[in-house]
């Protein structure tokens, strides 16, 4: 049988590896909001240069000054002034007058209502596609060091939280005693720091993650300042305020109240009733004050992460951010309480029974809780479809987490068992007497010594007394069994929490289902040859169709005569008509514009259905001259 080890450094390794594995395997974090629509069209070729460009999101989005950039075929910009906020989620940016043809980049960047950073690129045409497009700079922050980093200190906050929240729960609830005891006050610390300073790591780290990527950036004073007029750095702030009061909240839990407790215990051991009971009295109002407090803080602190995330964006928000708070203080309650009895079964020389019954109570509680709100989050995230779940990278993550609560679940329920065979008898220890003398005739030895002698027996006796008491400890089966099962639960508890992180970052099933895919800019389909002879003196020639960008929808077609030389050449009329054969749709029938020596162009062709289009274009380059040729192009 493994032996769990006996430093809480193993477990902090095994979260950190977990978190590593989980954080190196995922793609880079995307967000809730989804770019839904453009103008021009995302590969639309125009016949005249727009006035502004717009695009517009699933929900809403926040952008910086420079969020929105077009450039021209050689990447200079023509954006001009800053962009409007359009109402329904659309936002537009002018451009500047007198643009040539060519292929124009649209690249813009936001964050989402949920926190995420998210970006992409897009382009338009202006008569017609030109031979270069613009490259797209890098400028995404949420992949790379900037984001793992990022990654990390969203891990350590939550887990900070957890710990520190759990902690004053199972000391305040289970066993005030405890908050006299230096591992729980160690523990209760670690959490603390860690959510304070992951925390204001995360607030510094806000600027290169959702925008240049660039780790100097965050201690860009101007970019602190944006941060902090946003949501979720508003959100950090306050996050930060909450735990320095919670710092304040230890500070009396361990201090003042732990005086109490020890207090009212040594009275009543020197059979000073009324001493006893009147330390008991105030400790029991001095907690019920901070389990007041905490109370408040705990709501607090965890509203910092529902305001800010998914639960603040979509539909019922007003039931989802309470359901997310209630989320959050019970997977605190159960797995920082888990982390606490650890510690205490580790380091206590006793714990009572009935101590391990009252968080048992606390844990089935708690599990009541993530079931009733974890399945209504799943609802709200995933639905009821079958592919949201199994063909979303939310979904499987949702699964994978499913999968680890169960098994978490199974750890419990041998917990419960062990727990059941505990007693509150301490083994035998008949080496005490001996020890006793041992200690009793060294101390009398340890006087006629120097203060340096006496330090090191002082040393050797506490040695001595905290063997004797692991010893006490191991010889208990029972109590050995327990701290086992517990530990399983703790470590699998760090991969629980590892998952949640990394699907707090990952677009809702719901919406990545819903979404249309967004494919990555494509260079422009090459024009479609047709050859065609009039029958006419120079009616021999060549037409190029070039249909932009081939899709249902809005096309734009640009016609194209040369005569035998490669030529332009003219017509006296230009007619195209569009049929789908196997629909039995069409014809089509349009009549191009004449906009140059042997160019026609034809804007907001509407092909309704994907297929094998055929086109038929008939050239007429005298009264009695024509001729009609056909060609197909494939509409997706």
């Amino acid at each position: 049988m493994t032996t769990p080890p006996r430093s809480p450094a193993a477990l902090l390794l095994l979260a950190a590896a977990a978190l590593g594995l989980l954080l190196l395997g995922a793609t880079p974090a995307a967000a809730h909001a989804e770019l839904t629509g453009t103008t021009p069209g995302d590969g639309e070729v125009v016949a005249a240069a727009p006035d502004r460009v717009t695009l517009t999101f699933s929900e809403s989005v926040s952008l910086a000054d420079d969020a929105i950039r077009v450039l021209d075929p050689e990447g200079a910009g023509v954006h001009s002034g800053g962009f409007t906020d359009e109402g329904d989620n659309t936002w537009a940016v002018p451009l500047e007058g007198g643009l040539g043809d060519g292929t124009y980049t649209v690249a813009w960047h936001a964050v989402s209502a949920d926190s995420h950073p998210i970006s992409g690129a897009f382009t338009f045409s202006i008569g017609a596609p030109s031979e270069t497009v613009a490259e797209i700079p890098d400028r995404t922050g949420d992949d790379g060091l900037t984001g793992l980093l990022y990654d990390v200190a969203r891990y350590a906050a939550y887990g900070g939280f957890v710990l520190m929240a759990g902690t004053a729960a199972f000391v305040l609830v289970c066993w005030p005693r405890a908050t006299a005891l230096r591992p729980v006050q160690r523990l209760a610390l670690a959490g603390w720091t860690s959510a304070t300073a992951a925390t204001l790591a995360l607030l510094l780290l806000r600027t290169p993650y959702t925008g240049s990527g660039e780790l100097a950036d965050a201690f860009d004073l101007g970019g602190l300042r944006d941060v902090i007029d946003t949501r979720a750095g508003t959100a950090l702030l306050t996050r930060l305020l909450l735990l320095a009061a919670a710092g304040l909240f230890i500070a009396v839990l361990h201090g003042p109240s732990a005086r109490l407790v020890t207090t009212g215990g040594a009275a009543e051991g020197d059979g000073n009733a009324e001493d006893a009971e009147d330390a008991a009295t105030r400790a029991r109002d001095l907690m019920f004050g901070l389990g007041i407090a905490g109370t408040i803080l705990a709501i607090g602190t965890a509203a910092t992460w529902a305001m800010s995330e998914h639960a603040a964006t979509g539909r019922q928000t007003g039931i989802a951010i309470p359901a997310h708070i209630l989320h959050l203080l019970a997977v605190a309650a159960w797995l920082g309480g888990l982390a606490t009895l650890l510690t205490l079964l580790r380091t206590a020389p006793t714990l009572p029974r009935a101590v391990v019954r009252r968080f048992s109570a606390v844990a089935l509680t708690s599990v009541t809780v993530l079931a009733v709100t974890g399945l209504y989050q799943s609802w709200r995230q995933v639905g009821f479809s079958w592919s949201a779940l199994t063909g979303t990278s939310y979904g499987r993550l949702l699964l994978l987490k499913v999968g680890l609560v169960a098994v978490l679940l199974a750890a419990a329920w041998i917990s419960r068992r062990w727990t059941a065979r505990l007693t509150d008898t301490a083994p035998e220890r008949p080496d005490e007497e001996t020890d006793a003398g041992t200690d009793a005739g060294t101390d009398a030895a340890a006087v006629a010594e120097s203060p340096e002698r006496t330090r090191q027996l002082a040393r050797q006796r506490t040695a001595v007394r905290q063997a004797r008491e692991r010893r006490a400890r191991d010889a208990d089966p029972h109590r050995a069994g327990l701290r086992r099962s517990v530990w399983a639960e703790t470590a699998i508890a760090a991969v629980l929490l590892a998952v949640t992180t990394v699907l707090t970052g990952t677009t809702p099933a719901r919406t990545a289902d819903t979404a249309p895919a967004q494919a990555a800019p494509a260079a422009p389909r090459g024009p479609v040859s047709v050859p065609f002879d009039t029958g006419g003196e120079r009616g021999q020639g060549t037409a190029e169709l070039d249909l932009s960008p081939a899709r249902t929808g809005g096309n734009t077609l640009h016609v194209r005569l040369f005569d035998t030389e490669g030529l332009p050449t003219g017509a006296v009329e230009v007619r195209v008509a569009f049929t789908l054969p196997a629909e039995n749709l069409g014809p089509l029938r349009h009549e191009p514009l004449h906009v140059d020596v042997g160019h026609w162009t034809l804007t907001e062709v509407q092909l309704p259905r994907p297929g094998d289009w055929e086109v038929a274009l008939t050239i007429r380059t005298s009264d009695i001259d024509q001729v009609t040729e056909t060609a197909t192009v494939t509409i997706t």
